[in-house]
């Protein structure tokens, strides 16, 4: 049996202020004739299909397009819910779509009974493993200690085990969590910000994942391989700066008579690179070097001492996908400088405490000449006002 295993899809997600449907739609397309050309008969789409718990109408356009898409290529396919999702709406009809070769897990309670799928070596057990919050599910098992996504997950796989031991057979499971073994990086922190817990992320052990032959795992966005049979295939599309330089695809499993027999990994298009310039404004806009990125997605880390007028409209005039903007001037240090306090401490006239107000903001750049005398002119003023 031949399986491509996605995740993350994020159907519905803004990229600083701009849609990624077409872009998304584009790299789905793509996947589909994948699917054609290398003979896939299962997809899994472990968890956040959708960006958001209410998605808008054309997300579900095109999510119903893609799996339209897929079962003309004569696969079938395996989707769990995650974090981002509604279990409720995505769920919604889930036993007519089975019967239709599209399989939606979102149900706790459905946890240990698997979608069978058969093959010339006979049958393959796929156990989805939708995202589960310990706060909303431990009242479907009270005897259980459930606070945590470990406690949870070792929950859930305790009873995938027992169906597998009663079953025998081949297996592969499909969940939405945070794994040990992936790095926890600022960006990934942000990613699943709903699962920091006292201030780091709860993580679940790889051996929770012992058993089925594939684990199929959802929630990072980047591709990572934490042992030969326990995989994240990360989004399709690249939804931060931080995630520019990571490759997009997809993995596909082979399964033969004995259980895993191959993984591999299936590029998938870019719509338009994501790349982060750093330099001064000028330099940004006028340096040749630079001209290579004309037609990408670009995050201006913009090293300016003094922030420059209307960076961003005329950073499009050069780079009409500028995204967004990062000030990090290159400051000037010295640490024999007195602190602003210790400057205005003593007598110090008012001109030149705004004269090194204005030092300190600007990391050592004080008033010009015309700003010295417009101070000049609006102190003297003030002084005269106090005294009538």
């Amino acid at each position: 049996m031949r399986i491509l295993h996605t995740s993350d899809w994020h159907i519905g997600r803004s990229f600083h202020g701009n849609s990624t449907l077409d872009a998304l739609r584009g790299v789905l397309d793509a996947l589909t004739r994948e699917i054609v050309e290398r003979g896939v008969d299962v997809v899994l789409l472990a968890g956040d299909v959708f960006d958001s718990a209410t998605p808008a109408a054309d997300c579900y356009s095109l999510l119903t397009d893609t799996l339209l898409a897929i079962r003309d290529a004569g696969a079938q396919a395996v989707v769990t819910s995650g974090n981002h999702d509604s279990a409720a709406r995505l769920g919604f009809q889930a036993p007519f779509l089975g019967r239709a070769g599209v399989h939606v897990v979102t149900d706790p309670l459905t946890v240990g009974a698997p979608v069978t799928i058969d093959d010339d070596h006979g049958p393959v057990h796929f156990y989805g493993v939708p995202y589960l919050e310990p706060a909303l599910v431990r009242h479907l098992w009270p005897d259980e200690t459930l606070r945590t996504q470990e406690q949870v997950m070792r929950h859930a796989m305790s009873l995938v085990e027992a169906d597998r031991a009663a079953r025998g057979g081949r297996s592969v499971a499909i969940a939405h969590c945070f794994a040990a073994g992936v790095e926890p990086t600022p960006q990934l922190e942000r990613e699943v910000r709903q699962d920091l817990r006292q201030g780091s992320l709860d993580v679940v052990p790889l051996a929770c994942f012992d058993g089925p032959d594939y684990m199929a795992l959802g929630h990072i966005h980047g591709r990572a391989t934490l042992s030969e049979r326990v995989r994240y295939a990360g989004a399709p599309l690249h939804y931060s700066f931080g995630e520019g330089d990571k490759p997009r695809g997809a993995w596909l499993v082979d399964l033969d008579a004995d259980g895993l027999a191959d993984v591999a990994w299936v590029e998938l298009p870019v719509p338009r690179r994501l790349v982060t310039l750093r330099g001064t404004l000028d330099e940004l806009l006028f340096d040749e070097r630079f001209a290579v990125h004309v037609d990408d997605w670009v995050c201006a880390v913009l090293t300016d001492a003094t922030p420059p007028h209307e960076p961003m409209r005329r950073l499009r005039t050069r780079f009409p996908h500028c995204a967004t903007i990062q000030p990090d001037p290159e400051r000037r240090r010295d640490d024999t400088v007195r602190t602003y306090r210790e400057r205005v401490a003593r007598e110090t006239p008012d001109p030149q405490i705004v004269d090194d107000f204005l030092a300190l903001v600007r990391d050592g750049d004080g008033a010009s000449d015309e700003e010295r005398a417009l101070i000049a002119d609006v102190i003297s003023e003030r002084r005269a006002e106090a005294a009538q």
